[in-house]
C-alpha cells in the first residue's frame, strides 16, 4: 500500500467546490432512480395516510431509500465516471442494496453512538458546573439578567457553554467524511474518518455551509408567502433530496479525494 504525507494534507476549498459543481450532472444521472424513489417516499404522506403500522413501514422504507441514495451518490462522488462507480457496486440508476450499504449503515451508527456519548458527558459536566455556579433561578425566570449572577461567573459559564457547542461541531465535521471513505476504502470507516479530515476543519466546515445554501431557500419562500401548505413539503423534499443531498455528498466526495492518504493495492468489495 502507498501513503501520502498525513501532516501535509490540507483541503483546497475552491478546488473541492469546483469539482462539486462539475460532478452534479454525474450524480443526478447516475443516481436518478435512487433520488426519485427516495423523494417519492418522502412525499408519500401527502397522498396517503400513514399511521400505525403503515407509519412504521413508511419510516423504514424512507430510511432504506435514503441509505440507497447516499450509497449511490457516495460511489459517484469518489469516482470519475459512472463506469468507475459501477466497479464500486453502483446499480442501475443508482438502485442497489449491497454490502457497502450495510457498511455505510454500520459506520453511521458508530459515529452517532460516539457523538451521543460525547454529548451526554458534556451535558453532565455543563449541568454540574452551572449547578455549582449558584445562579439566581428566580432572576433567570424573570429575565432579569443583571441579577442572575456576578459578571465574571457569567463570562466563565458563557465560555463553557460555547465550548460545549464547539466540541460536538468539531467532531461532526471531522467525522463527515465517513460515507465517501467507506465507499472509497471498501471497508467500514467511522472514527478513522477523523484522521482523513485532520488539519482541514475550517475548509470542511466552510464547504458544508456553502453547500447547505439550498436549505435556506424554503424558509425564504415561506417567509415571502410563495410556498404554503403542501407546497412547503413538496419544495422541501425536492430541495433536500434533489439538490441538497447531491451537493453535500458531492462536496464530501471531492474533499475525500483530496485528503485520502491510504491507498491499499488490493481491497475487497
Amino acid at each position: 500500500m502507498s501513503h501520502k504525507d498525513v501532516g501535509g494534507r490540507r483541503l483546497n476549498l475552491r478546488v473541492a467546490l469546483g469539482r462539486t459543481l462539475r460532478v452534479l450532472p454525474l450524480l443526478w444521472r447516475g443516481a436518478a432512480g435512487a433520488l426519485i424513489l427516495c423523494g417519492s417516499l418522502w412525499l408519500l404522506p401527502l397522498i396517503v395516510t400513514v399511521e400505525g403500522w403503515t407509519g412504521w413501514a413508511w419510516a423504514l422504507a424512507v430510511g432504506a431509500s435514503t441509505l440507497v441514495a447516499i450509497g449511490a451518490l457516495a460511489r459517484l462522488s469518489v469516482s470519475d465516471d459512472v463506469a468507475e462507480a459501477r466497479a464500486l457496486g453502483l446499480g442501475p440508476m443508482g438502485l442497489q442494496a449491497k454490502l457497502p450499504e450495510a457498511r455505510l449503515l454500520g459506520a453511521a451508527l458508530l459515529c452517532l453512538l460516539f457523538l451521543a456519548m460525547i454529548v451526554s458527558i458534556l451535558a453532565l459536566v455543563v449541568l454540574a458546573i452551572f449547578g455549582m455556579a449558584e445562579l439566581n433561578v428566580e432572576a433567570i425566570q424573570a429575565r432579569n439578567w443583571a441579577a442572575v449572577g456576578e459578571p465574571w461567573k457569567l463570562a466563565i459559564l458563557a465560555v463553557i457553554g460555547l465550548g460545549a457547542v464547539a466540541i460536538p461541531l468539531l467532531l461532526i465535521v471531522r467525522l463527515s467524511l465517513f460515507a465517501p471513505a467507506t465507499l472509497g476504502r471498501r471497508q467500514m470507516v467511522s472514527l478513522n474518518s477523523m484522521g482523513i479530515a485532520y488539519g482541514s476543519f475550517w475548509p470542511l466546515l466552510a464547504g458544508l455551509i456553502v453547500t447547505a445554501v439550498p436549505n435556506l431557500v424554503l424558509p425564504m419562500l415561506i417567509g415571502t408567502g410563495v410556498a404554503a401548505g403542501q407546497a412547503v413539503s413538496v419544495v422541501w423534499a425536492l430541495g433536500l433530496i434533489g439538490l441538497q443531498l447531491p451537493l453535500t455528498i458531492g462536496f464530501l466526495g471531492a474533499a475525500y479525494r483530496q485528503l485520502e492518504y491510504w491507498f491499499p493495492e488490493e481491497t475487497k468489495r
